[in-house]
């Protein structure tokens, strides 16, 4: 068994310990909010990971809790290296490294798993009369959610009726009864897609859901990577490693063998219940928000001795849906920016935005070769991204010039406040798919899931035709070098703080 921490989750809670990254609790946490609470309050002030050692009401070993496992860390320097850890690289990656990585495996042929005949997610059984989600710790997160989310971090396994697709993704469930989850499955995406193809067979779908998987394979999950991608090739590829699958015992879908728990059995076409309200990414929740969610059967659980459950406390900044799900978008959609022969150098979705923008850098001079109005670009650019699944959860694209980083907010923020005119510089989108989730969608004055996109350019006028005619007003720019250096050498003498 592989022991690489982006390749085994156990492993990968061990890096962390070693980075002093995990603060490890013995003493008995409640699920009921309080190991939550917790969480939130490490996500909202960058601490360590916490991990519940002895959750109240634990059953047969059943669980202990992880929070916050694709959070940020408090120091610059490794700010994060929770999500390096993800991928094998250095604590101290940048956002760009980190993003490069995921994007790796595109561009090479997939590296198929290794199939074994057992692994440590079989080393223990519940059957399906023994099994009650119930009675089990699941977290209730936010005080005013209508259940209790045992899924937040797990990845669901589904195959399409031809076995040629597998699919590996995230998506939210919550407890509905003893041996029953609701959770969203919502259009486009690809579990969505994957049940209506078995929905047109007549046949419920084989499903499972993994949770603690290798850290490289919750970071596919959470990419938009194309339709027909099977995660697990995928993941092969990225780390240069094939992942470690078993069968599961109930049907044939395979799961990874170091899994800390798995859930095996099948996602209705016919039946629902109630599902919601949660809070969300983007950092509320509507108290009595029920909707009509898919319904999951669980016939089997397995796990490993002494299991942990990864949990995301969503929210206001900054927890895994953040860092995972706005930063992947971004890096696909800088992938098809770069495709279509557009002069993209640099895609992000800043934090400030609670994900819902990404920032394009723009490289001025491509920009000038092509020859091309701000009116036309933005609709070239809204066009491509705004109609494809990477743009899916993105309603604002903000055009930054290549003075900008577009990995600080900061600097994100002086360029579209600065340098977008309302309206004028702006193209709106109202007939593509819009994300329900977004708070001005679902409780908005428009259509839930439909519209409400624009691209925001924040290039100057100069930059499509002569060239930047402007230098920033800052430290970096508007001091000689000597006396740049002068003031950094005494800084600390001055009696001001080190950087």
């Amino acid at each position: 068994m592989s022991a690489q921490p982006d390749l085994c989750f156990r492993a990968f809670v061990d890096a962390l310990k070693l980075d002093n990254d995990l603060v490890e609790i013995n003493t008995p946490i409640d699920p009921y909010l309080e190991a939550a609470a917790i969480t939130r309050r490490v996500c909202e002030t960058n601490d360590r990971a916490p991990l519940f050692n002895n959750v109240t009401g634990m059953q047969n070993g059943l669980f202990r809790i992880l929070g916050a496992p694709g959070s940020l860390r408090k120091s610059p320097s490794d700010r994060y290296g929770r999500l390096a850890r993800h991928l094998a690289l250095p604590p101290t990656a940048s956002m760009r490294e980190i993003l490069d990585k995921m994007l790796s495996a595109s561009t090479i042929p997939p590296i198929e798993p290794t199939i074994l005949l057992t692994g440590p997610c079989k080393e223990n059984r519940l059957d399906e009369s023994q099994i009650d989600l119930t009675k089990l710790p699941a977290p209730l997160i936010h005080q005013s959610d209508g259940g209790r989310y045992i899924q937040t971090y797990g990845m669901h396994v589904v195959q399409t009726p031809d076995g040629k697709w597998t699919n590996w993704s995230i998506a939210r469930a919550m407890v509905h009864d003893k041996n029953h989850l609701t959770g969203l499955v919502i259009q486009p995406q690809h579990i969505w897609q994957i049940h209506q193809m078995w929905k047109n067979e007549g046949r419920d779908v084989p499903w499972a859901l993994a949770f603690g998987v290798p850290p490289a394979a919750i970071m596919a999950s959470s990419m938009p990577i194309p339709d027909g991608v099977t995660e697990a090739g995928y993941v092969g590829a990225m780390t240069g490693s094939s992942l470690e699958l078993v069968k599961c015992d109930t049907n044939d879908l395979y799961v990874p063998a170091t899994s800390e728990i798995v859930f095996e059995g099948t996602l209705s076409i016919t039946e629902t219940g109630p599902e919601g309200p949660f809070g969300e990414m983007h950092g509320y929740v509507f108290p009595g928000d029920v909707h009509i969610g898919a319904k999951y059967k669980v016939n089997r659980i397995t796990y490993r001795d002494n299991p942990i459950l990864p949990m995301s406390s969503c929210g206001r900044l900054t927890d895994e849906t953040h860092t995972m799900i706005g930063s992947l978008a971004a890096a696909e959609i800088r992938k098809i920016c770069q495709q279509n022969g557009l002069p993209v150098t640099d895609a992000f979705s800043p934090f400030e935005s609670q994900v819902t923008w990404v920032a394009l850098r723009i490289d001025a001079a491509g920009l000038r070769k092509m020859k091309t109005t701000s009116q036309e670009f933005r609709r070239r650019v809204g066009d491509l991204v705004f109609n494809h699944k990477a743009g899916y959860t993105i309603h604002r694209i903000v055009l930054v010039g290549d003075d900008i980083d577009v990995y600080d907010g900061g600097d994100v923020m002086w360029a579209f406040s600065t340098r977008c005119r309302p309206g004028m510089d702006e193209t709106f989108f109202e007939d593509v798919r819009g994300f329900p989730l977004i708070p001005y969608m679902s409780h908005g004055n428009g259509s839930a899931t439909t519209g409400g996109k624009v691209v925001s350019d924040a290039l100057m006028p100069t930059e499509y035709t002569t060239g930047r005619d402007w230098e920033p007003a800052d430290f970096k720019s508007s001091f000689p070098e000597e006396v740049k250096r002068r003031v950094e050498e005494n800084w600390t003498t001055m009696g001001f703080s080190a950087s």
